[in-house]
């Protein structure tokens, strides 16, 4: 991708850290990313949703008062969410497989471990919009058809 490319996205980050909002949009902004909303929460997220046609959602995991799985449940799932089929990044430090199997079983379609990199965040974007994976619903579950693998000890989790 050129920064002609990550020029034309509109990309809404959610995240409660101001410290990790400010690291994640100076990447963005390097990426030659133009089109950014912040939002303070996932609450927050929503409501800016329903506001900003974002093409990709970048959000923490944990947050207060909503945190990033319900955030991405309703986005997903919500009567309120404008595009259930937005992709979504997930930011977290919690990185055990159990926390990466829920992510994925939220509807995310990737999830990036802090502390970030741009080369990183980078690389997700584009994987994301070169290889899109269409949506299934399959029973609670509504997102991108889940690719990887994982054990099946993990998915009981």
């Amino acid at each position: 991708m050129t920064p002609a490319d990550f020029a034309s996205l509109c990309v809404l980050l959610v995240d409660d850290n101001r410290h990790t909002r400010a690291v994640v949009r100076t990447i963005l902004e390097a990426l030659g990313v133009t089109k950014l909303r912040e939002a303070v929460d996932g609450t927050d997220g929503i409501q800016k949703f329903q506001l900003f046609p974002a093409d990709i959602i970048i959000c923490d995991r944990v947050m207060e008062p909503m945190d990033g799985l319900e955030f991405v449940r309703r986005v997903r799932t919500g009567n309120e969410s404008p595009n259930p089929y937005v992709p979504i990044i997930m930011l977290t430090a919690h990185t055990e497989l159990n926390r990466i199997v829920e992510a994925r079983n939220a509807g995310v379609h990737e999830v990036l471990a802090k502390p970030i990199s741009a080369k990183a965040l980078a690389d997700r974007i584009m994987t994301i919009l070169r290889n899109p994976r269409p949506f299934v619903r399959r029973g609670e579950y509504f997102g991108p058809v889940q690719r990887r693998d994982l054990p099946a000890a993990a998915v009981g989790s």
